[in-house]
């Protein structure tokens, strides 16, 4: 089974940052995605272009923060400037396809201005796999030509899929040195498994509710071995 280990929210923190970079160096995270709209950015593109081996991708955002282009958004931002939608997108309206199409576009063309390689696109909160974003997240895939993350919604379109599963399990209180084990029993070709390390800082303390289980995961991800059935993707 080809497995690869990714490791979310890479920029949005020196301590997040910091984290993926020694759970990759020191641990089985193969991959991470980048947010375009982090509070520390530069600091990552320079860790990412240090770490060379360890691939990049794009974490799309449109649930926290503020978004890249400064206009010709409306249906996207609130009266502060910053994204309207939050984790409990499904149960607020819908945003206007064509502004969600030209600020991911935006931020993948502001993750390409770095120097970087861009090996794959997921999404803050899984909002890519969002039923009605689902096909602007299939032609931005297409446009680039780089595959995304797995969601039942965009399942059967396989050519454009970075897995045939993404596993969920690693996360809160299911944290588990056994997600080898529970991820082995799956009859499936590949998996992603998607991780939260970092170190906690006051930037993430100020900006997550996600804290204490990173560390955790942190020390989970640099104290397990990738077994031998365990193919890098």
């Amino acid at each position: 089974m080809k497995v690869i280990i990714n490791a979310d929210d890479f920029g949005l923190s020196r301590g997040v940052t910091d984290g993926i970079i020694e759970a990759h160096k020191n641990g089985v995270v193969d991959s991470t995605t980048l947010m375009m709209n982090g509070l520390d950015i530069d600091y990552a593109v320079q860790c990412a272009k240090e770490n060379p081996l360890l691939k990049t991708g794009i974490h799309l955002v449109l649930t926290w923060g503020r978004p890249v282009l400064q206009k010709g958004i409306p249906s996207l931002i609130n009266s502060e400037k910053t994204f309207r939608l939050n984790n409990n997108y499904e149960n607020l309206a819908i945003p206007n396809t064509g502004e969600v199409y030209k600020e991911w576009k935006a931020q993948i063309e502001a993750f390409l201005a770095t120097g970087l390689s861009l090996h794959h696109i997921d999404s803050h909160h899984h909002i890519h796999g969002w039923e009605p974003l689902a096909e602007v997240s299939l032609a931005l895939a297409k446009e680039y030509n780089v595959p995304l993350r797995y969601q039942d919604s965009l399942a059967g379109n396989d050519n454009f899929l970075l897995t045939d599963s993404l596993y969920t399990g690693f996360y809160g209180d299911y944290l588990s040195k056994d997600f080898f084990n529970e991820i082995k029993s799956e009859d499936i070709e590949s998996v992603e498994v998607m991780t939260h390390p970092a170190y906690i800082d006051n930037t993430l303390k100020n900006n997550s509710s996600y804290l204490d289980q990173r560390e955790k995961e942190l020390e989970i991800l640099t104290s397990v071995s990738r077994p031998k059935w365990s193919e890098k993707l």
